[in-house]
């Protein structure tokens, strides 16, 4: 979102976080303010706890990145997350998830909003940028990109229709339901449903490749392949089935040292 767009969210949701601040120091009274005081000064702003929200449940990295980034405690920055959440989820207010950007290390996601990172709209690790090889995908970068970008908010709404339908009703404000679990991102699940249905390589490599188990990239893939289907996109078969996951990345990197040399 714009830095406007930000601005707005943000105060959008101050009267609820200050509302609810009130509330939980109620509470920690056991009653109300005998004397008033200044407000006490927490390590996170509101402002703050809504920022580090959005990079959050954009998909951008876990937690634990963004307390390596601040120099702060996770669970603080878990603690504010899951605040703000309650509120975006009483608002109905859903936050995009990114393509297949996902960071592990603060220092990666450092390098990359400084500029002396990775290009764009690749992924962080050596094995996700491998992955995206238009020998691989059977598409350009861009092409891949464009894709993603088409597909991952239908996919994140398909997937939220059916958790509403398994849970009989909405998500109860403040839940876990709904955030992204962090070893494979909605962009990685429709990368990978690219590449199995392009006979890349196996389940079991592919499986390896995004550092999953078998069956969590299958329900993954099967949850994907509608999608596919309900927009017509045709994914063309590899001229060549890899046998295992190190031969396709070794594939990768000898195509790549051609194009140098």
């Amino acid at each position: 979102m714009s830095p406007d767009e930000l601005e707005s969210l943000r105060a959008q949701l101050a009267p609820a976080q200050a509302a609810a601040a009130e509330q939980h120091r109620y509470v920690l009274r056991k009653g109300r303010r005998v004397v008033t005081t200044g407000r006490s000064r927490s390590l996170l702003s509101d402002a703050d706890e809504v920022l580090l929200t959005v990079i959050y449940l954009r998909q951008v990295c876990p937690q634990k990145v963004l307390g390596d980034l601040l120099g702060m405690n996770p669970v603080t920055i878990g603690h504010g997350i899951k605040a703000t959440r309650k509120l975006l989820d009483e608002r109905k207010i859903s936050i995009t998830p990114t393509v297949v950007r996902y960071f592990t290390r603060a220092e990666d996601l450092r390098a990359w909003v400084t500029g002396s990172g990775p290009a764009e709209h690749t992924p962080a690790t050596p094995t996700r940028q491998a992955l995206t090889d238009p020998t691989l995908t059977g598409m350009s970068h861009e092409a891949l990109h464009a894709l993603l970008e088409e597909l991952i908010v239908p996919y994140a709404a398909t997937i939220e229709e059916r958790r509403h339908r398994q849970r009989g009703g909405s998500r109860r404000p403040g839940t876990r339901g709904g955030v992204f679990r962090q070893k494979i991102t909605d962009g990685d699940r429709i990368l990978a449903t690219i590449l199995y249905r392009r006979r890349i390589c196996g389940l079991d490599a592919l499986a390896e490749l995004f550092g999953v188990c078998k069956s969590t990239l299958w329900n993954a893939i099967r949850d994907v392949l509608p999608i596919l289907d309900d927009h017509r996109i045709d994914i063309a078969p590899a001229s060549h089935r890899h046998p295992t996951a190190a031969d396709l990345l070794t594939s990768v990197s000898a195509d790549n040292h051609q194009v140098v040399s």
